[in-house]
């Protein structure tokens, strides 16, 4: 079995490490990840610009784009086979609700989605440093063999985030829909020694709405959340709305 691994925290981010040691139990697992963090990358390609890659070593590639290029890249070009799995992850934060549209993290599965290839984005919902990740690795293993014994539906892929916390306080996993953010917008502009303005945006932590069901509220009791995502994103009740419109 062939595994390819990506992230969008760069190569040599905890993660990244745990998880491919942890899916080594299920075979001959590759990495291609971005060659630093590109977190909030999205689903974006490089297209006016040359890619690099650096083979770090054996069965370990940096590339110096986004997470949707190093699977671009690992599937067409730097894998000698066509990969069973890609698994992406383990990323550094959480990717719940309206968040998954900017995470690169889901947006690496979701490339190999679109290639047919089944794909798990997996990420551990703290920033801490010294977080969970040898507990996150396991569920992420945990998965990744139910996905190649059972399959997915089709268009689908899943987005598992894992509570940190210690295995035996972690609740049996669910299956969630995605949640809804509450979004502050708050932008801070500063002044640099030179006089000119400059502005960070995502200075507040996100804000969820705690519905039962959702990724968020699985998460905020610290049970695994694991959700179906598909690559349809047509609103099938507005269609309904629309049609009856003048057009």
């Amino acid at each position: 079995m062939h595994i390819m691994v990506t992230n969008d925290d760069g190569i040599h981010a905890t993660g990244i490490l745990a998880l491919s040691q942890a899916l080594g139990a299920l075979g001959e697992v590759t990495v291609v990840a971005p060659d630093r963090e590109r977190s909030a990358a999205g689903h974006s390609l490089t297209l006016h610009s040359p890619l690099r890659v650096f083979e770090l070593r054996s069965g370990f590639y940096a590339v110096d784009g986004t997470p949707t290029d190093c699977v671009n890249m690992g599937i067409h070009s730097l894998l000698p086979f066509r990969p069973d799995l890609v698994v992406s992850g383990i990323n550094h934060g959480p990717n719940l609700g309206d968040d998954i549209t900017y995470s690169g993290t889901v947006a690496a599965a979701m490339e190999a989605t679109l290639m047919g290839i089944p794909a798990i984005a997996v990420s551990l919902a703290s920033h801490d440093p010294d977080g969970q990740f040898s507990a996150a690795a396991s569920v992420a293993l945990r998965v990744a063999r139910l996905v190649m014994a059972n399959g997915l539906p089709p268009d689908t892929f899943l987005n598992v985030n894992v509570p940190n916390c210690a295995p035996d306080r972690m609740g049996p996993p669910l299956i969630t829909r995605q949640g809804k953010r509450s979004f502050v917008g708050n932008i801070v502009d500063k002044i640099d020694p030179r006089g000119r303005k400059y502005f960070w945006i995502g200075s507040e932590e996100p804000a969820f709405n705690d519905e039962q069901g959702t990724d968020f509220h699985a998460i905020h009791r610290e049970h695994v959340s694991i959700t179906p995502l598909h690559l349809d994103l047509t609103n099938y009740e507005s269609m309904k709305i629309l049609a009856g419109w003048p057009l």
